[in-house]
């Protein structure tokens, strides 16, 4: 069964077909085509699609969305982008799958990965998601547009920097249950009135909610009041997640797993569970309620999902945990989280740094981004958790760390090295000159900041292949 045909992306899309093909795959990126797929030549600010359609069609490409007549198999279109987020609606028009939306602060992405790894265990082959973190005005469109027909279960993700883009977003998707997993100061630079905005903000998904739909919250965020009443607003279903009492989905007790990650207690709807998260980390515990709430919602098997999340892959950038080689010919544990940071999420993960069982902890941190006039308050007061976890060196890595290098080194309570460095090339360099047996190393920083390469040159086996990178 083809994804799409020639004539049904014409019709959705407005557009004229040069010819009659049909495609199994949606891609605007040249170097991701595969055979049989759908190439949609988009114009950007840095580059323009149109000039890579010779490449993508040499790859495979079975058909191209273009703004401008060519000699192979395409449909004409007046403006590619909007062509593809009228395809991404056309293929929800169709859709009869399940759809769930999920958004937050922080979580987004391991949450939205977990559902599937749960959905995909109940219905092997039935359940689709967004990849990656395509999760803005062209990733949710694309996404979409990538959805099979006969899917049973859809799970996307949504985020923003700015109000008015999730209600656009979720206008789109018109999910059937929405989740929003936390509210923290994640983009607060761009939020006059701060966390209050960036609450309202994400409580625009549920404006897009299916009639009936359920909206899931973090019953323990102190923004709580707020997202019940704009969920309120616009569906009778709310399903709380978090410790309290009258939490629909209840966290009853969690502990340490003897095989890593947390055994977790919970009370989820009239079912009393007990299930084990791979994921180490508190935060891991509350996104494991919202996914277990998703499901309960989604009339899915609350058994079948407990044992997706004790065999949830790691995520790369998302707290993928590395064996990598040391200088010494040792090892040490390596924690990737180099795609995001916020507040809140660089007090999670070294919060989690320092159940290490490790003889020395060391943090790469990078800046976080869009902090706007907040951002040496939010940046100093990372010294808190960072002196919490016990580290025994930070390497602190753009202009935005100054405040914490400063208030480390003010602190009578911190007594261990600070290396301040520009970038990620000489934070890797600062690293590895340090690095030795039976370390381990949190590396976490803004997307931006570039630690991803950091962590790439890292695990990378040594001259020789003596060691190869291994997950832990």
């Amino acid at each position: 069964m083809s994804l799409w045909t020639s004539q049904e992306i014409a019709a959705a899309t407005g557009g004229t077909a040069s010819a009659e093909f049909a495609v199994a795959g949606v891609a605007f990126d040249s170097r991701e085509i595969v055979p049989g797929d759908l190439f949609i030549a988009m114009r950007g600010e840095a580059t323009d699609g149109h000039k890579f359609i010779d490449r993508a069609v040499a790859a495979g490409a079975a058909g191209v969305i273009t703004e401008q007549p060519i000699d192979h198999p395409h449909v004409l279109v007046a403006d590619s982008a909007a062509a593809l987020t009228a395809l991404g609606r056309a293929a929800r028009d169709r859709a009869q799958a399940m759809i769930i939306g999920v958004t937050g602060s922080a979580g987004k992405t391991g949450t939205k990965e977990a559902l599937f790894h749960a959905l995909d265990r109940m219905a092997p082959g039935s359940a689709h998601r967004s990849v990656k973190s395509y999760n803005n005005h062209v990733g949710v469109p694309l996404s979409l547009a990538r959805m099979p027909r006969d899917a049973r279960f859809g799970v996307f993700e949504m985020g923003m920097n700015h109000a008015g883009e999730l209600a656009e977003l979720t206008r789109i998707v018109r999910p059937h249950i929405a989740i929003i997993t936390t509210i923290a100061p994640a983009h607060i630079g761009n939020f006059a009135n701060g966390e209050e905005g960036i609450a309202d903000a994400k409580a625009e998904i549920f404006q897009g909610l299916e009639p009936g739909g359920t909206a899931i919250l973090p019953h323990d965020n102190r923004h709580f009041a707020r997202l019940h009443a704009a969920a309120r607003a616009c569906t009778d279903t709310i399903i709380r997640f978090g410790s309290q009492p009258d939490s629909e989905a209840r966290l009853i007790d969690s502990i340490a797993a003897i095989e890593g990650g947390s055994l977790v207690t919970a009370q989820i709807g009239e079912a009393r569970l007990c299930f084990r998260i791979a994921a180490p980390g508190e935060h891991w515990v509350m996104n494991a309620l919202a996914v277990m709430a998703a499901i309960e919602a989604a009339g899915g098997d609350l058994a079948i999902a407990g044992l997706a999340l004790a065999n949830l892959p790691g995520l790369a950038g998302r707290g993928e945990r590395l064996t990598i080689a040391t200088p010494d010919g040792g090892e040490a544990l390596l924690i990737d989280e180099a795609y995001n940071a916020n507040p809140a999420s660089m007090a999670a993960t070294l919060a989690q740094l320092a159940k290490e069982p490790a003889p020395r902890r060391i943090a790469v941190l990078g800046a976080m981004k869009e902090m706007g006039e907040t951002s040496d308050h939010y940046h100093a007061a990372l010294a808190a958790p960072v002196i919490a976890a016990n580290v025994a060196s930070v390497i602190l890595v753009g202009d935005e760390m100054a405040p914490l290098a400063d208030a480390l080194s003010n602190s009578l309570e911190w007594h261990g090295t600070i290396a301040h460095v520009p970038a990620a090339d000489a934070a890797l360099a600062a690293l590895r000159a340090q690095l030795a047996d039976g370390d381990a190393v949190l590396v976490k920083g803004s997307n931006s900041v570039g630690l991803s390469a950091l962590v790439r040159a890292l695990a990378q086996p040594p001259a020789g292949g003596a060691l190869a990178q291994k997950g832990v």
